[in-house]
């Protein structure tokens, strides 16, 4: 079964990471031939890695302000702001509220939190134009992104070499979406899997178990067998039926763009529905897994840079819940901003070290 939403069209994406770029060999103190084999089994050969100060909600701030001003976007026009993220700012509020405030955007707006981790994207796609579709604003905003890395690296306190330090990197994107002719159709495949909720994992560190037991942290945790099983057996399924319903094949779309979970998962998903090994766009390479901005910041990296022509994308996130979502997306290339980059942060005056910081400088 496929959601569809008429008259809503995706008009603009971008994306931001710091300036740190480190490669795996500068993160990891294992010995070079460990490291060797984690690049060569999954893709990743370094990461942008966010300050000891920078948020999600910062990248994603950076790049939701780029993406307006370079559309020239009217704020008040905005209606819809929906944030994606499993590393939110605050406990209550919701971030996106933050956003709201920051972006400058006007008070005639619905603004919330998703939870929701690697098939946020498409998720997210599908909550704001939904919203879109039953209200007058012209205009949604949709924001999705996580620090993962800064989580794992805070949790082990050091160096590590365990894979999941490794493996994911820090980001923020932006995602415009905009009232369009009847025509423009999304059409979504969405599951869900309670029975896999262990599979990615973090039960220390919020109400349900607040602390964590003596020599654990409260970063979360991932059955690599049990994921790699769940993403190469039912999310080629997902999509092949997705293809299936349309009535469309590899050869219609230009790309298939997957979350970028690891280089295994994606090669053996791209085999399983049809797709030649060079329609796969890859670019955990440089950022990692991203989470929830994995694939419009493949988007970007692909596309960013380009001034004309269009792509017809066929996209799957699919990871924490277990959750998995297929959308395709046709985008003016032009409409794929460059990669934006930026170690500012948002001070809220909350944080001990700018409270020691005012009082010295009151003093």
């Amino acid at each position: 079964m496929l959601t569809r939403v008429s008259s809503i069209q995706v008009t603009g994406i971008a994306a931001a990471v710091s300036h740190q770029w480190e490669s795996l060999h500068d993160l990891s103190d294992e010995k070079p031939e460990i490291i060797d084999k984690f690049i060569k089994n999954t893709g990743v050969e370094g990461r942008y890695s966010a300050s000891g100060r920078q948020t999600s909600s910062d990248f994603c701030f950076a790049a939701a302000d780029a993406l307006l001003t370079a559309r020239s976007i009217d704020r008040n026009k905005i209606g819809v702001l929906v944030y994606v993220t499993q590393t939110s700012d605050y406990r209550i509020p919701a971030t996106a509220c933050v956003l709201q405030k920051r972006l400058g955007l006007g008070e005639n707006l619905i603004a919330f939190d998703v939870n929701l981790g690697c098939s946020g994207f498409v998720y997210g796609l599908s909550i704001c134009s939904s919203i879109m579709s039953t209200c007058s604003t012209k205009y949604g905003l949709l924001l999705a992104g996580d620090t993962s890395a800064r989580e794992f690296m805070e949790g082990t306190k050091s160096k590590t070499g365990h894979s999941a330090a490794m493996l994911f990197g820090d980001s923020g994107t932006a995602t415009l979406l905009e009232r369009g002719d009847a025509d423009n159709t999304l059409a979504f495949a969405q599951n869900t899997d309670g029975n896999g909720y262990q599979a990615i994992f973090a039960p220390y560190g919020s109400w349900r178990n607040p602390q964590a037991p003596p020599g654990m942290f409260t970063n979360s945790t991932m059955k690599d067998i049990d994921v790699f099983t769940f993403a190469t057996n039912r999310v080629p399924v997902q999509i092949n039926d997705y293809m299936a319903e349309l009535g469309t094949r590899p050869e219609d779309y230009d790309c298939l763009i997957l979350h970028q979970a690891n280089l295994m998962i994606l090669k053996r998903i791209t085999k399983k529905t049809g797709f030649p090994p060079e329609k796969m766009l890859l670019s955990m390479n440089q950022f990692g897994n991203t989470s929830s901005a994995s694939i419009p910041i493949t988007l970007v990296h692909h596309y960013g840079d380009m001034t004309k022509g269009q792509v017809n994308a066929l996209c799957c996130g699919f990871g924490v819940g277990l959750s998995w979502a297929t959308v395709a997306l046709k985008l003016n290339i032009p409409d794929i901003l460059p990669l934006v980059h930026t170690d500012e942060y948002f001070v809220d005056g909350y944080n001990l070290n700018d409270r020691k910081e005012k009082a010295a400088t009151d003093a």
